[in-house]
């Protein structure tokens, strides 16, 4: 158990290097190089499957597995990994997550068994997991508060959002010039990379004072998340009203319940519950909560639609999505612009409406759809509007905690836009199989596929009408954006005056 809580000032009083302060466009680059990575792999190995099971002569749920491994692990262990960021540095930690994500990604290029390429996708995650809030914590840290840290959490989001399009373009690109096993091994040189650059220009810092991490929040909390990521992925085999399904999800939750009573009570919590009294916390992650449950399955039925509907191949089906990926990288580059101007909360619902437009849009697609306007235009209309919400969400939820707690709210968000999409995606599945009853033609599975993209612009509006009534104007502090000028005269603010 923990024995201690810093002071305030203890708190404050960071344990920094001393050597001198890396160029801030160098520490932005690695942070993303980590994030394009981590979230790369999310999505990556789907195009890689059919060669690794004829390849591996994996089974069906091994098939599965080489997904969920992942996703179940890069889940489960988020919130752990960001707090291990804040006590322990988060240059260390960054290094540790890169080392381990790189080392499983050799291991899984050169697999030789089914079990052997499960591990190594498990250790993936593992690594993915320590990673991701390091990356998001050493930008905000290195960028001071204000524009500049807008346009950073701004690259990074883009970076990341990059990375998820670009699955399916780099594995097809991968598997059709050489074979699946490079999918992985991809990583070894950029990891590699990557490495050396932190370890060289990096700056460490962590929380000082006596602080210890808290063991029974840090098992009960992986564990419940981990449980609860495992509920998630089978219910695509096994459907939401099984026994085992239940089991899984009632299981996880219940340890997730236990998780935060723990945290009430004890001295040195693990993740310390007056954050979620901060409203541009609390609202921020809800809100990506949602918006992850429907974009992120964007991505995965796009790809379906284009190769069994219009037949195109993994390759044609991952260059189809290029102008999408461009989108969210427009969106997001954008949305440091429009926060001053508009507020960072008018900037993520406008995001989120336009990302529903793309939905609806997508909707009317038929069997016989042409790229432009079946794919093309309502793709690059989800993904525009997915870049400009992420980036003032990313921002809010940073905001407002001090230092000792900047890796545990980046994990938190990460954790948010995680399984926000896993659950999204199998409640997804779950309502296409419904709505196609078994069928395989071309006109079933559009119609599921159509369902699906109508369910997901209702997420969005409801997301969109939350974020109005619950995102604070600007993160506290005022970095990213400001209530416009004229809102302020009208509404009677000053300068001095406090912001909502």
């Amino acid at each position: 158990m923990p024995l201690s809580i810093p002071t305030r000032k203890a708190a404050a009083k960071s344990s920094v290097s001393r050597r001198p302060a890396p160029p801030t466009w160098v520490v932005v680059a690695l942070a993303c190089a980590g994030q394009f990575l981590v979230v790369l792999d999310v999505s990556v190995v789907n195009v890689a499957l059919p060669s690794m099971r004829a390849d591996l002569e994996l089974s069906a749920p091994g098939l599965q597995w080489v997904v969920n491994a992942y996703t179940i692990a890069f889940a489960g262990f988020m919130l752990l990994g960001g707090r291990a960021g804040d006590l322990y540095g988060r240059k260390r930690m960054f290094l540790v997550g890169l080392a381990l994500f790189t080392l499983a990604s050799l291991a899984g290029g050169l697999a030789q068994a089914e079990w052997q390429l499960l591990a190594a996708r498990a250790v993936q995650g593992l690594g993915a997991a320590v990673l991701a809030p390091s990356t998001l914590t050493i930008l905000t840290s290195a960028v001071p508060e204000g524009a500049a840290r807008a346009r950073a959490i701004a690259t990074w989001t883009a970076v990341g959002g990059g990375g998820g399009a670009a699955g399916g373009l780099v594995g097809g690109l991968l598997v059709d010039g050489l074979n699946w096993r490079w999918v992985l091994l991809i990583n070894v040189p950029v990891g590699a990379v990557v490495l050396a650059g932190a370890a060289l220009w990096l700056v460490e810092s962590r929380v000082g004072g006596e602080r210890r991490l808290d063991l029974p929040g840090a098992v009960l909390v992986t564990s419940g998340l981990a449980i609860l990521a495992y509920g998630i992925v089978q219910t695509e085999a096994e459907g939401w009203a099984s026994a085992g399904t239940l089991v899984q999800l009632s299981g996880g939750a219940a340890l997730i319940g236990l998780f935060l009573l723990v945290q009430a009570r004890t001295k040195a919590p693990l993740m310390p519950l007056k954050l979620f009294r901060l409203r541009s916390v609390s609202s921020a992650n809800v809100a990506m909560f949602l918006c992850g449950s429907a974009m992120f399955c964007m991505w995965f039925f796009m790809t379906l639609y284009a190769q069994n509907v219009l037949g195109y191949t993994p390759l044609e089906a991952g260059l189809a999505l290029v102008p999408s990926s461009l989108a969210v990288i427009l969106g997001s580059k954008a949305a440091p612009r429009l926060m001053p101007v508009v507020g960072v909360r008018n900037v993520a619902v406008i995001g989120a409406l336009v990302a529903a437009a793309g939905f609806g849009w997508q909707s009317t697609m038929g069997a016989d759809g042409s790229y432009v306007v079946t794919i093309m235009f309502p793709g690059v209309l989800m993904m525009l509007g997915a870049g400009l919400s992420a980036t003032p969400l990313a921002a809010l939820a940073t905001s407002g905690a001090g230092p000792e707690d900047a890796g545990l709210v980046s994990g938190l968000i990460n954790t948010s836009r995680t399984m926000g999409g896993s659950l999204g995606l199998s409640v997804m599945a779950t309502i296409a199989a419904a709505r196609t009853a078994g069928g395989t033609s071309a006109e079933a599975l559009t119609e599921g596929y159509a369902l699906v993209f109508r369910t997901g612009g209702v997420v969005l509006l409801v997301g969109a009408v939350l974020m109005l009534v619950w995102l604070p104007w600007a993160p506290p502090g005022g970095s990213g954006g400001s209530v416009p000028r004229r809102l302020r005269v009208r509404r009677g603010w000053s300068r001095s005056s406090p912001r909502p």
